[in-house]
């Protein structure tokens, strides 16, 4: 059983985060970010709830997801807004240093938090997302990925610009076969995703996706390095959002950094294979 609270982190707009934690308290933190954004932090919860024996895990609603403050004026879904976020959080929660782990877009808000709060983060876990920017043809030739992207059913009832909850909910069944790998997972994947309470805050702020400020920096790679704490790249090698070949190339990059990539995984890495992804996360972690 997770505990759950509250956290004020901004004044203007008022926002609270809502938190789910393990109720052990251990001397050291690992803080979980979702990605999406318009996901909520449940799909994460299994096998990462499985670390609660060695330290206390954090689990975050973004502002405008899940259960944290949703309804806000459009301009106040940016990645910095979330980023001063998650630092008043850390400031709130923790006195020591606390391991992060940011999934997917959250994965990139990671790095802006170790960016914005070096002091407050000892070890960056950036899984299924990357540090450098995803090239145009990083997928171009692999014929499974254009299967599976094309066999994805339609959205009905929508139009391109039109969203509410449901159809992120809808957007996110569509691509799921995109985003695990092993597709005899898929009926287990689709009552993960029913637990998710999805939310159409951010997407109502920026239909147009393209037009969202940038969430990565352009100098990531140098901002890491001159930060120098450890960083772990956690990847499925059959991921088709963030490929695997961009791993190699930021090791080459960043020596601060190691790779983990688990064959036979997706995206969603932690449901196509858990055990092997959390004892990656595990040695990592020490």
């Amino acid at each position: 059983m997770l505990a759950e609270r509250l956290v004020p982190v901004c004044q203007d707009p008022i926002v609270e985060l809502f938190v789910s934690e393990t109720p052990t308290q251990r001397s050291q933190t690992l803080l979980v970010i979702h990605g999406g954004p318009g996901w909520d932090q449940g799909y994460l919860h299994e096998p990462l709830i499985e670390l609660q024996d060695e330290r206390q895990v954090v689990f975050v609603d973004l502002r405008g997801c899940g259960r944290s403050t949703r309804r806000l004026p459009p301009g106040a879904h940016t990645p910095a807004a979330a980023t001063q976020d998650l630092v008043a959080l850390l400031e709130a929660m923790a006195t020591q240093p606390v391991d992060v782990l940011g999934f997917s877009y959250g994965g990139l808000l990671a790095q802006r938090l170790v960016v914005a709060a070096p002091e407050r983060v000892r070890r960056l876990i950036v899984a299924s997302s990357s540090v450098l920017a995803v090239p145009g043809d990083a997928f171009a030739g692999w014929r499974e990925r254009d299967e599976r992207v094309a066999a994805q059913p339609p959205v009905i009832g929508y139009n391109d610009d039109s969203y509410d909850d449901e159809r992120v909910r809808q957007d996110a069944i569509s691509s799921a076969a995109a985003n695990i790998w092993r597709l005899e997972l898929l009926p287990e994947y689709l009552k993960r995703l029913d637990q998710v309470r999805f939310s159409c805050d951010w997407s109502n702020a920026w239909p147009d996706h393209s037009r969202m400020p940038q969430t990565r920096s352009s100098n990531a790679v140098e901002e890491l390095r001159s930060i120098g704490l450890p960083v772990l790249l956690l990847h499925g090698q059959q991921d088709m959002t963030f490929p695997a070949a961009l791993v190699d190339q930021t090791l080459r990059m960043l020596p601060n950094a190691c790779g983990a990539v688990i064959p036979e995984a997706g995206h969603m890495a932690h449901v196509d294979q858990p055990l092997d992804w959390l004892n990656a996360l595990r040695e990592f972690l020490g």
